[in-house]
């Protein structure tokens, strides 16, 4: 699942909304609303993504965060580290081949730090 589909997720349950229900109103399939939940698909276009916060009827902080979510959701992601340090396509190389067998509180922590550490470097 990927962050946006998790949220998007949250906020039809939150409002008692069925994915058949939701589907509907955005034009598109069900089963196409589900891959994009449970990260089989792609993050949505921008068209489509404005039609969600525009269904959920949300507002400021909360449709700049689906934003943000969507930006961070693509669920099958290329890195090229030609050009990089060795140690960039090393990382690179143990989190393809590891990711899967870290906890989510292991996850959180890398990601955090990354965060961190990438903005100390601007």
């Amino acid at each position: 699942m990927t962050p946006l589909g998790a949220r998007i997720r949250q906020l039809r349950e939150e409002r008692g909304i069925s994915l058949k229900d939701m589907a509907a109103a955005l034009n598109v399939s069900s089963a196409y609303l589900s891959a994009l939940e449970h990260g089989k698909r792609g993050r949505p276009t921008g068209f489509l993504l404005h039609r969600i916060i525009a269904f959920f009827n949300v507002i400021w902080d909360e449709a700049e965060e689906l934003q943000r979510l969507a930006e961070v959701s693509d669920p099958k992601v290329t890195i090229d580290t030609g050009g990089m340090l060795p140690e960039a396509t090393e990382l690179t190389n143990r989190l393809r081949d590891d990711i899967g067998k870290l906890e989510s509180e292991d996850l959180r922590f890398l990601r955090d730090e990354l965060v961190k550490r990438a903005g100390r470097k601007r």
